[in-house]
């Protein structure tokens, strides 16, 4: 079932920042930029200012009145790029990477500098050095993709959409996060679909971050607000309709023991079993019959769900395919959101219900038994849809559009690739 993208020339010298106030200004310092002495090599010590530095995590929430202001002076900082002609587009068909000398390093330092990443004080040259190396993964955390520092397609495809797509989305994105960041709760759980991430935050920060999976392109995360009521450790699954018809009759058609081999029993509506041989898997005759998976090491759940009333029938939930969570595109689900490091947050989310700490919570799931667990204060959680926002401190973030909500084809990289 099979994707932070992150105000411009933020951290140059006083000098540079002041001449960015105007239109010719902005001008003079991106030709002398492009004017500096080229170098081969570099003699002094590799200073991380010049490649803008800083760090691109924060425990700053996505919704917060913070988020809103940045993302507001973000806006300005992008509309500045786009008067002065937005970014040139970097040839995409080589790999760059630390070490190599090409033409094409001088193009992508040049759209390095106008985002941010590197300052003007790293020069002009065609070696792809340390400077560029560290602007490079700070770009690629910005954007959500692994900072590795090489230029694969991804990378080259985030750094190709023009200034004026960016600042639609920023644009785009500050209308959903007015919408959301002035009414949230002291605790609550956030699941950002496009970034695929959760954020668990208390006190207007993050106490904890999930990498998450969500919807599939043609089975998507809903948008809803509810509240987490009810943890079960070790849970049966009952198989959703759509599965049901979309995925596990065409499997049974092909292999007759896949019910068996999964755990999966067949309930009949007056709750008795049925056996799977006396089912006629051509027709779609088994729609009528509930699939429930036992629960163990191969329930779709894994050891946890996490439930709350909702119209949509989705829920989060742990999962045996751990090895999901290290892909770059993590749109794999049919709706539900799968979550990494669940048991960290159950254990905050149990926090204030009596008896159910870490230990215990472990110790349960030992046992393979069903166990459900009422929240004893209800934890909000909010599944949005933000693409676009900053932290602050000259870091603005972007990810992949991958529902085609933000109106630019540019933005749905991943679906394109």
């Amino acid at each position: 079932m099979k994707t932070n993208r992150r105000t411009f020339l933020t951290g140059v010298s006083a000098a540079a920042a002041t001449a960015f106030s105007g239109a010719a200004g902005a001008q003079t310092v991106i030709e002398d930029i492009i004017r500096s002495p080229r170098r081969g090599a570099w003699g002094d010590q590799f200073d991380a200012r010049a490649s803008q530095g800083g760090k691109v995590a924060s425990n700053l929430p996505i919704f917060s009145p913070e988020t809103v202001s940045y993302i507001e002076r973000a806006i300005l900082d992008y509309s500045n790029i786009v008067g002065q002609g937005g970014w040139q587009r970097v040839p995409d068909t080589k790999k760059l990477e630390l070490g190599v000398s090409d033409p094409d390093v001088e193009t992508l330092r040049r759209r390095l500098m106008v985002s941010g990443d590197l300052s003007q004080r790293a020069g002009m040259s065609q070696a792809f050095d340390s400077y560029v190396d560290a602007a490079l993964k700070r770009f690629q955390a910005r954007h959500g993709l692994p900072a590795d520092g090489v230029t694969g397609r991804y990378t080259y495809s985030a750094l190709n959409v023009p200034a004026a797509v960016r600042l639609g989305q920023l644009e785009t994105n500050l209308v959903r996060l007015r919408a959301i960041a002035g009414n949230l709760e002291d605790r609550y759980v956030a699941v950002n679909i496009p970034a695929a991430e959760i954020e668990a935050v208390e006190r207007g920060r993050v106490a904890l971050r999930h990498t998450a999976i969500v919807g599939k392109v043609d089975r998507q995360t809903p948008i809803l607000d509810s509240k987490i009521n009810e943890i079960i450790i070790n849970p049966y699954w009952n198989a959703p309709a759509s599965i049901v018809r979309k995925d596990i009759i065409p499997l049974m058609r092909k292999n007759p023991s896949y019910l068996t081999d999964n755990n999966i029993r067949l309930i009949a509506p007056d709750g008795s079993e049925v056996d799977p041989l006396n089912v006629d898997w051509s027709t779609d005759d088994a729609e009528k019959y509930r699939f429930r998976q036992d629960p163990g090491k191969i329930n779709a759940m894994a050891s946890i769900k996490i439930n709350f009333p909702n119209t949509h029938a989705v829920y989060m939930h742990d999962t045996p395919q751990q090895g999901l969570f290290r892909d770059l595109d993590r749109f794999y689900s049919s709706g539900c959101v799968r979550v990494q490091n669940v048991r960290d947050l159950v254990t905050w989310i149990l926090k204030n219900t009596d008896g159910w700490n870490r230990r215990r919570i472990e110790q349960t799931i030992q046992t393979d038994q069903d166990v459900r667990i009422a929240v004893a204060d209800p934890v909000p959680v909010h599944f949005t849809y933000v693409s676009a926002w900053s932290t602050g401190d000259g870091v603005v973030h972007f990810r992949d559009d991958i529902y085609g909500r933000d109106g630019a084809s540019e933005l749905q990289i991943s679906t394109a690739l």
